[in-house]
């Protein structure tokens, strides 16, 4: 050879070396490839796993999935806990636009219900080669390759794993391990995510209780029903929150206070309690929930396109008594309550219940003081204050019979006058407050007080008869409005000095006397109120009659006392 030698190979064994080189090139680029796709894996496990709050974990989860099968589309249905549909459903590579276009998002039918039913992976070269992927709805992407993969948590399946449209034309095997392998570890990051959430909601509960235990305990229990909605309210996704008081007739509801929606036209309503949650609730004497369905006769409910969201009602009731039910519910849009939120629930009704039990017996003990301290002024003022004031008129009754001069014995006289007239007002004192709370003396003594708080000379009240036992039931209510109106007319237009309001009851009939020392009324017939005051009387079978001049006016009002003491005649 003049040159240098030259390698060379025979073709057979050439053509054996080009094959292993080519052979090892692809092997080599596989390794490459599962090196890139493991590598993938693991960011996306980290992705995964990363988050605590449960919803962010189920979002990147669908993402997660979506990037390492290089898929268009992506989705995690949540399975319900009956099993037989998806609560939730997390999208991914669809714009909220497109998907408001398509309207209600799938709720497990179809090829995604058979992942349901059979929670085996699923992987389809065409969808519409496949009888069970029916049913899209329109303005719905157009969707061919399909892959779903179930999501265990503790061995059960918690939702299901959608991916549609591969990039890569059809999804591989290795797709599907890697989805699986991804899945696997997702349901762990799942059940770390519920279990700190199941804690923030416990704990969210166990501080509402304590605030509401706490505010009701130094609150009038007048306001206590406003007092739970409105404290109710400010949990976490609710959207509505009334408390319902069983009512007459049997089977029916009042709704006591509302928070939401509607909660103007909601208070003071009645409806039937048979086929709400409230209903079952006080049926069972446990808490009762309902998830998301179609339209519902319950005022407790938000509703929307026809569809009512979910709710939650406990009663709120000790071992002694039932202060009612209260509930809670949710827009349609949002998810049911879980088995944490209605075990968190029936405790904070629990709590409350109890606090409105420690309210009520705190208000019942001060009202036990308030009686016994009345009862002890009541005594004072009958054993000292009358007693030295009955002998001061005695003695002036004797000084004035001694007195030469008739001026200075009709002053003396007087003043006796107005020593009996005082007695006369503590005794009606005396007596209302010997009596129980409520009674029609204390209620006309406490229209007295406010309407005269301002006035520098309160009116002198007086009693006669058996005012307490001989009105009762409509007549008291219209006997506490008429002395309203009498009086209140008396304080606008009559610009007095001194005026007085005596009740009495004589010969089975009722008189309400209020008298003015002021300007007269000048022509009552023009005015409704006392228009009004005539009707009253006149539909009892009464009269109502006005004396008046300047310097004094006097307006009776009486009527007849029904046999029944107080029934509509």
């Amino acid at each position: 050879m003049t040159g240098p030698e030259q390698l060379s190979f025979a073709d057979g064994p050439r053509l054996d070396l080009d094959e292993a080189l080519s052979a090892l090139v692809a092997q080599a680029e596989r390794v490459r490839s599962t090196q890139g796709r493991l590598r993938a894996l693991l960011s996306a496990t980290q992705v995964v796993v990363e988050e605590s709050d449960l919803s962010t974990v189920l979002r990147r989860i669908a993402q997660a999935a979506t990037t390492l099968a290089n898929a268009e589309f992506g989705a995690l249905g949540v399975v319900s806990p009956e099993r037989d549909a998806l609560e939730e459903f997390i999208y991914v590579g669809l714009t909220d636009e497109k998907a408001a276009k398509i309207g209600h998002l799938p709720t497990g039918h179809g090829l995604l219900g058979v992942l349901i039913d059979d929670p085996r992976p699923i992987r389809i070269p065409l969808m519409s080669d496949d009888a069970r992927a029916s049913g899209f709805p329109a303005h719905h992407p157009r969707m061919d390759s399909f892959l779903g993969v179930p999501v265990r948590v503790r061995g059960e399946v918690f939702g299901n794993l959608y991916l549609t449209n591969s990039r890569e034309g059809s999804f591989s095997e290795e797709d599907e391990r890697l989805v699986e392998a991804l899945a696997t570890t997702a349901g762990f990051a799942v059940e770390n995510a519920r279990l700190l959430e199941q804690a923030r909601t416990r704990e969210r509960f166990v501080t509402t209780a304590a605030e509401l235990s706490a505010a009701l305990l130094s609150s009038s229990t007048g306001t206590s029903f406003d007092l739970i909605a409105g404290r109710i309210l400010d949990l976490p996704d609710i959207d509505k929150v009334t408390v319902l008081l069983p009512d007459e007739p049997a089977g029916a509801m009042r709704v006591a206070a509302a928070r939401g929606p509607d909660e103007a036209e909601l208070r003071g309503t009645l409806f039937p309690a048979a086929g709400t949650c409230a209903g079952d609730a006080l049926d069972t004497g446990r808490v009762a929930a309902r998830p998301r369905e179609a339209e519902a006769h319950d005022p407790a409910r938000v509703m929307a396109d026809g569809v009512v969201g979910a709710v939650i009602a406990a009663p709120l009731e000790t071992r002694g008594r039932l202060f009612g039910l209260l509930c809670a519910a949710r827009n349609p849009d949002r998810a049911r309550f879980t088995a944490t939120e209605v075990e968190s629930f029936s405790d904070l009704a629990s709590r409350t219940a109890i606090a409105l039990e420690l309210a009520h017996a705190r208000e019942e003990s001060q009202r036990a003081l308030l009686a016994d301290d009345r009862r002890r002024i009541a005594r004072d003022l009958h054993d000292h204050v009358i007693q030295q004031l009955f002998g001061t008129g005695l003695t002036l009754q004797a000084v004035a019979s001694s007195v030469s001069g008739e001026s200075e014995a009709q002053r003396l006289r007087e003043s006796i006058d107005h020593l009996d007239d005082a007695i006369s007002q503590i005794r009606t004192v005396v007596f209302a407050l010997s009596q129980r709370e409520g009674s029609l003396r204390h209620r006309i003594i406490d229209v007295v007080a406010e309407l005269c708080a301002t006035l520098t000379r309160p009116p002198a009240i007086r009693f006669s008869g058996p005012v307490d036992h001989a009105v009762t039931g409509p007549l008291a209510e219209e006997v506490v409005g008429v002395t309203r109106e009498l009086l209140s007319n008396a304080i606008r237009h009559a610009n007095a000095d001194r005026m007085s309001v005596d009740v009495a009851v004589r010969d089975e009939s009722l008189t309400v006397v209020v008298t003015d020392d002021g300007i007269g009324i000048g022509e009552p017939d023009h005015r409704s109120g006392l228009r009004n005051l005539d009707e009253k009387a006149g539909r009892r079978g009464g009269s109502f009659v006005v004396d008046s001049q300047p310097g004094t006016t006097a307006a009776r009002w009486s009527v007849p006392i029904p046999r029944d003491g107080g029934g509509e005649r």
